[in-house]
């Protein structure tokens, strides 16, 4: 079963999505929070494994609030599973800076607030498999390339199967679809993926995601190997 945490202060919106994934097998809303303030205590006390979380909110915001969650996280497996909840930001525009400034902070993707029930259920369940729910149109407006040389360094000790799979993860793809692309086996993607976390210094393919975008390693018109 995975337990949902849904965080906005907006009582309707907090409803609807209660009503569209109560319903559904294996999902389960354990809480609801209406201010990011509430969301460290709640998360420690119902151990939600995905967390809901409206990007702007009154008092403390979601970049705020997700930050505050997942400060210290570190990955507990080879695959770069990382312990305590995910975070899928909610949002209304998706070229929002504030979606930007939570992805900095560790939220493994964002949603539409006016997605469909169906696109809303799978992003869900994505992010609890461990996947990221990312747009790769979204990110690339929203990234400006920056002169880290640290990190561009850091991109230079990946191999050059490990920067297919970056480029195949910054195309918004997961570990099935990457695999079938680049003709490998899902366990071989995983190792890889697990591998250029260690190297880039990150905690999970979402940063890893924003620092191909943010040293220039994917650049518009750039094309993934397999599509």
């Amino acid at each position: 079963m995975t337990k949902l945490l849904i965080v906005d202060d907006e009582p309707l919106v907090r409803s609807g999505l209660r009503a569209i994934l109560e319903g559904e097998p294996g999902l389960e809303v354990v809480g609801e929070a209406g201010d990011g303030a509430e969301v460290p205590a709640l998360a420690a006390r119902l151990r939600p494994d995905v967390v809901l979380m409206d990007v702007r909110m009154p008092g403390i915001d979601g970049i705020q609030a997700t930050r505050l969650l997942l400060e210290g996280r570190r990955p507990v497996d080879a695959g770069g599973a990382t312990a305590g909840p995910k975070v899928l930001v909610l949002t209304t525009f998706g070229s929002d800076d504030y979606v930007y400034a939570a992805l900095r902070c560790g939220a493994s993707g964002f949603l539409l607030k006016r997605s469909r029930p169906e696109e809303i259920i799978q992003a869900v369940r994505t992010v609890a498999s461990g996947d990221s729910v990312v747009f790769p149109e979204a990110v690339r407006q929203l990234t400006l390339p920056g002169h880290d040389g640290a990190a561009g360094r850091l991109l230079g000790t990946l191999s050059a199967r490990e920067k297919d799979v970056l480029t195949e993860l910054a195309a918004g793809r997961n570990n099935a679809e990457i695999a079938s692309a680049l003709y490998l086996s899902p366990e071989t993607v995983k190792s890889h993926v697990a591998s250029l976390l260690g190297k880039l210094r990150v905690r999970d393919r979402t940063q890893a995601v924003i620092l191909a975008y943010e040293t220039g390693f994917i650049r518009p018109g750039t094309r993934p190997s397999g599509g």
